[in-house]
């Protein structure tokens, strides 16, 4: 079974991810997501700048687009789609991640389960 991708991208989180490495240029590779404790729902993504690959570190790439994943958040965004949307209110990355059991109101936070990695592989074997 070939390595699948934890997280994948939409075209316009690709271009976006490409627009803030070249923006802010130097040593940035691209971005790191992560998840971290907090808000009202439990767990919050986070945005970095990533300048260096770190061990045991996930990485997606598509069209010259990276995104790293902080280990600890890999479990927690398998099977996720980062998108980047513009709307009236705010303008930012998007994760429709299947793992997600509730948001809160605000958007900002939101509950999230380890993947089940077992259904995952048992579903990837009969597709």
């Amino acid at each position: 079974m070939g390595r699948f991708s934890v997280l994948s991208m939409t075209d316009a989180a690709a271009d976006r991810v490409k627009s803030i490495v070249a923006s802010k240029g130097g040593d940035a590779l691209g971005i790191r997501v992560g998840v971290k404790k907090g808000g009202c729902a439990g767990m919050e993504y986070t945005i970095d700048l990533a300048t260096e690959a770190k061990p045991n570190e996930d990485s997606i790439e598509q069209d010259g687009a990276k995104v790293f994943v902080a280990p600890e958040a890999v479990l927690f965004l398998l099977g996720t789609e980062m998108d980047y949307e513009e709307t009236v209110i705010r303008s930012g990355f998007v994760f429709r991640n299947p793992n997600q059991t509730s948001a809160c109101g605000c958007g900002e936070s939101v509950e999230l389960k380890a993947a089940d990695l077992k259904a995952l592989a048992e579903q990837r074997a009969s597709a």
